[in-house]
């Protein structure tokens, strides 16, 4: 009886054939195009890695300003940073203060500086000069 050949299987062989030759040829192939490694162990180099991720400054721990006894006849400033519904939110906040606590004088100021990451000297200088007793930053959600 003749044997029949499949075209399928004689295609699957071939490239396996193909496929290990490939393979036994790339593990054997090896470079000396380093002269570090051509001469063998004699001419080791050492590197220094540095971190990715570095090392942060320590942090000095600042306390916090000591709580209002009380909010009448103090002065409290609403700063807007411009985040987008900061004002909104303000607003409330300043109408809540005059509707229930009519004698706390409440300023609501927007920040000129560019956003919270950045500095208002003037601002700063305007809580010095009329004695802010606190303040309440609108940072957005």
């Amino acid at each position: 009886m003749p044997a029949v050949e499949d075209p399928i299987m004689k295609f699957r062989i071939s490239a396996t054939m193909i496929a290990i030759l490939c393979l036994g040829l790339f593990c054997s192939f090896h470079t000396t195009n380093n002269p570090a490694q051509a001469q063998g162990k004699a001419m080791e180099q050492k590197i220094t890695v540095l971190s990715p991720r570095g090392k942060p400054p320590a942090i000095q721990l600042k306390p916090m300003a000591p709580r209002l006894d009380t909010l009448e006849g103090k002065t409290v400033y609403l700063v807007n940073d411009g985040y987008l519904g900061t004002d909104i939110l303000l607003g409330e906040m300043l109408a809540w203060f005059k509707a229930n606590m009519p004698k706390v004088n409440v300023l609501y100021k927007p920040m000129t500086g560019g956003g919270f990451t950045a500095e208002d000297p003037a601002l700063w200088a305007e809580f010095k000069e009329k004695k802010a007793d606190a303040v309440i930053m609108g940072m957005g959600h």
